[in-house]
């Protein structure tokens, strides 16, 4: 059994950083997935793929991992650039850039 654990980035329909703060541990597929022959949507036949446990810190969520014996990888977060950019920011009158059109 091995799982993944990683911290979620925003949705595109996410202006704020809501729900990214905490950290996710995701069970992996030990069986192949498989198309329904009825729907044709992809299944699998265990249903650890759908546990999602979440965690406040990345250590707790290890020394979960490490106390159940589960193997674990652990993906970093992409870190954000800090853009402080605004529509007013365009009609400042303190503006480092002339503005051209």
């Amino acid at each position: 059994m091995s799982a993944k654990i990683y911290q979620p980035g925003k949705t595109a329909m996410q202006s704020g950083m809501a729900k990214t703060k905490n950290w996710i541990l995701e069970f992996d597929a030990e069986t192949a997935r498989s198309k329904d022959p009825l729907m044709g949507w992809n299944s699998v036949s265990e249903t650890k793929t759908q546990v999602k446990l979440r965690f406040e810190t990345l250590d707790e969520a290890k020394a979960y991992a490490e106390t159940n014996g589960i193997a674990y990888r652990v993906l970093k977060p992409h870190s954000r650039k800090n853009v402080s950019k605004s529509y007013a920011a365009n009609f400042s009158y303190d503006r480092q850039i002339s503005w051209t059109h």
